[in-house]
């Protein structure tokens, strides 16, 4: 994939195949940029495939980017439990030949826009320390650091960091 232009980016739903190639980008990305095991593959693959067999278009909403026609990010919001602990985003990610396309800005203000278009209260993220880029769109977007712990997982330690948003 060339580097695009704008005007070749799409915003979609779900489409078959989708699903792998968000689980694919999550596990090559983690595993080359910070070494994530397999357990970090398959708890994505696991947890994304759950939250589609219980999706409800009035309180879930899952957002994939295409760029010249192939997959090149997503975003969800699950709110399965948005009445309790508010809507969780998820599954954040560019494709790098996608980054500095405003890509992960875009996904992120679609996934806020539509927390407050169903009447979701509060937002909330787990994401780990020294994903910069992705902290920066998060706090630009309103989120605020809220919790922080470290933990053993996915083949290593790490930092582990809760950012939440409150809806007015």
């Amino acid at each position: 994939m060339r580097h695009p232009r704008a005007g070749q980016i799409k915003l979609k739903g779900y489409y078959p195949g989708v699903l792998g190639e968000i689980i694919r980008l999550h596990a090559v990305y983690y595993y080359e940029h910070w070494g994530l095991d397999i357990s970090f593959e398959i708890q994505e693959g696991k947890e994304l495939c759950e939250f589609m067999s219980r999706f409800d278009p009035e309180k879930d909403v899952l957002w994939t980017a295409v760029v010249d026609e192939k997959f090149a990010g997503s975003v969800a919001i699950d709110g399965y439990r948005a009445e309790i602990d508010g809507a969780r985003l998820r599954w954040l990610i560019v494709d790098p030949r996608c980054h500095g396309l405003g890509l992960g800005k875009t996904l992120v203000k679609k996934a806020v826009e539509f927390c407050r278009s169903v009447g979701h209260k509060r937002i909330f993220l787990w994401t780990f320390q020294g994903l910069e880029a992705a902290r920066h769109i998060y706090e630009c977007a309103g989120f605020a650091l809220a919790q922080e712990r470290e933990v053993d997982q996915w083949g290593g330690s790490i930092k582990e960091q809760r950012f939440d948003l409150v809806l007015d």
